[in-house]
């Protein structure tokens, strides 16, 4: 049997499918097959008939949703009118990347397995499931998944047994080919405008929104810095509700576009054109402007901020020209360093920008060519839309917390976005901001009765001013919010609107300071049993929705174990059938998370 061109499909949100999915190709290129590395939104699923060979590498986003580049596939794969053996060609294997500490861990991966088998595909291997909360990370899954799928290949395939297979030491050809030019130019602009005709701005076309203004909401000498961010929306056709999420690319600092650029000896202001390589198994990125800067690469796509992963010292070894260098990028990249990586590199937080700084001749010899393979895309960031269209028009706000904290390493460690937008002055000038918008997890009755219960401590009452400002513009009165933080005087966002909806009878509020002199400390999760009367009510007789929102570490199974000890203290049910009501409350959309790691 002749050798299969391999396709690899990914759907990701943040990057790491994607990272994943092209070391699945790098492997096919050692092996010396066709390979095809896309997203699933990239690729035509009617084709899917016409395989032999594909690897699926899938993220969970959300409460067991499929990412946003997946979600055209996903409802063409549920069709019910799709033949039970349309797909009985099909050899494949299934690798999801998630983190257990979600309810629904690695659902999306376990659905299409399920779904693909019913297709009549043929699985080559049982289904991985990679966890970030694993000692040693989602390699401890993807290391052994990826030896046991090569293994079967070959099983299938004996002719690529025949195939001596390049070195792992041997740098595979770059994916593409940086054209330099001789004129050069300051920047190459975002692909925005203000066109009323426009369609609403995606992903692909994004809205310069101006920021009205940039305002610290915590006390000055609070520890963490947090701002309510107002941008106007005029003319950008954008609409949204209480519960959507607006996505913001940031872009890299001054300090490290020019520390980048001394590093790999480039000239910020020249100019080049990209064109792919004949054996990339990638596409040329759509985003980067034709000619492109590289000062526009280098603070607008190249994610230097990041911590790098495996793939970045597995790339960089193969190239590396010091063998003193290149011995320790290897000792990164083996199973048995990976103590050694996490030390270095994933615990305190170090960034490719300071790995790079720390192998210095193996930097100053690297290809530009090589950057886009070695560098992923800085990903957008998603927020909470903190406002109403209905009572604040033609605006957006977001409530931001500045990430900024200290590891042992001198510099301290900060969120790219969240830094990069708090920088933002715009009462020194005009200050765009290009952001779209995207429908959001959570979703609010529309009749005018029935109750709410919202539970949002921290950054994460922001959905809920949305819409708890949006429900008392059409009326609706049965509104209960429990607000949670470390301080009455120094982070109780929004305050003075939770006082004024009090005092107009339309908001019970309930709060809980953790950090404030008491006896022991109180959380959101303590509040919510002591109104277990309350709850049962809402809940039960009166058909409420409850809603939660925040930090993704122990508040929601907090406050899920709190409101099941409602229903069986003033229930009385069982454990089991508290249980049992939650998850119905689930099914139904009555019970919704939005939670973030």
């Amino acid at each position: 049997m002749a050798a299969p061109a391999l396709l690899v499909l990914f759907g990701s949100q943040t990057g790491t499918a994607q990272d994943t999915a092209q070391r699945v190709g790098r492997q096919a290129q050692r092996r010396r097959l066709k390979v095809r590395v896309l997203p699933l939104d990239g690729y035509n699923v009617a084709d899917l008939i016409s395989e032999s060979l594909v690897v699926f590498v899938c993220s969970t986003t959300g409460q067991g949703d499929p990412p946003d580049n997946m979600k055209n596939f996903w409802r063409f794969l549920f069709r019910k009118s799709l033949p039970a053996g349309s797909l009985s060609c099909l050899d494949c294997a299934v690798l999801g990347l998630g983190d257990s500490s979600y309810p629904k861990f690695n659902f999306v991966a376990k659905k299409l397995q399920k779904r693909l088998v019913q297709l009549g595909a043929a699985m080559l291997v049982p289904v991985g499931l990679a966890d970030d909360q694993h000692d040693l990370g989602p390699d401890a899954v993807i290391d052994p998944w990826l030896q046991s799928f090569w293994e079967k290949v070959l099983v299938l395939y004996p002719v690529l047994s025949e195939v001596e297979p390049l070195r792992d030491d041997e740098p595979l050809p770059p994916s593409y080919t940086l054209h330099f030019l001789d004129e050069k130019t300051d920047q190459n602009p975002e692909r925005i405008g203000t066109d009323p005709d426009r369609p609403v701005p995606s992903e692909s076309s994004l809205f310069p929104a101006r920021m009205l203004s940039n305002r610290r909401v915590t006390d000055p000498t609070h520890f963490q810095d947090v701002r309510l961010l107002d941008f106007d929306i005029s003319g950008s056709n954008i609409q949204f509700s209480a519960g959507d999420v607006v996505l913001i690319r940031p872009q890299n600092s001054e300090d490290d576009v020019q520390r980048f650029c001394q590093l790999l000896r480039l000239d910020p202001e020249s100019r080049f054109t990209l064109t792919p390589n004949s054996d990339a198994p990638d596409p040329v990125p759509a985003r980067l402007p034709r000619p492109c800067s590289v000062r526009h690469l280098v603070e607008r796509y190249l994610d230097v901020a990041a911590v790098p992963r495996r793939s970045f010292f597995e790339l960089l070894a193969a190239v590396a020209t010091s063998d003193l260098e290149r011995d320790k990028l290897l000792e990164f990249c083996s199973p048995a360093g990976r103590d050694q990586l996490q030390a270095y590199c994933d615990r305190p937080r170090r960034t490719a920008l300071e790995v790079l700084a720390d192998f210095p001749l193996t930097t100053a010899e690297l290809e530009p060519d090589r950057l886009l393979d070695l560098i992923p895309e800085i990903q957008p960031r998603s927020f909470s839309i903190a406002s109403s269209l209905k009572v604040l028009p033609s605006r957006l706000q977001v409530l931001l917390a500045v990430v900024r904290y200290r590891t042992k390493l001198h510099r301290p460690r900060t969120g790219l976005c969240s830094n990069w937008l708090a920088s933002l002055d715009p009462e020194r000038g005009e200050v765009l901001v290009p952001l779209w918008v995207k429908r959001g997890g959570l979703r609010f009755p529309p009749d005018q009765d029935t109750p709410v219960v919202l539970v949002g401590p921290g950054t994460g009452v922001a959905p809920f001013r949305a819409a708890l400002q949006e429900r008392l513009s059409e009326g609706k009165a049965a509104n209960v919010l429990f607000f949670g933080c470390r301080s009455e005087a120094k982070d109780f966002y929004f305050r003075s609107e939770w006082a004024a909806m009090t005092a107009a009878g339309k908001l019970q509020l309930f709060t809980a300071f953790s950090r404030d002199q008491q006896e022991e400390k109180v959380y959101v999760q303590h509040r919510v049993r002591e109104k277990a009367a309350l709850l049962w009510d809402l809940m039960s007789n009166k058909h409420g929705c409850f809603y939660i929102a925040g930090n993704a570490k122990q508040m929601p199974a907090a406050v899920r174990d709190a409101l099941q000890f409602a229903f069986q203290q003033e229930g009385g049910v069982s454990a089991q059938e508290a249980e049992q009501m939650l998850v119905a409350m689930e099914k139904t959309g009555r019970l919704q998370s939005e939670t973030w790691s």
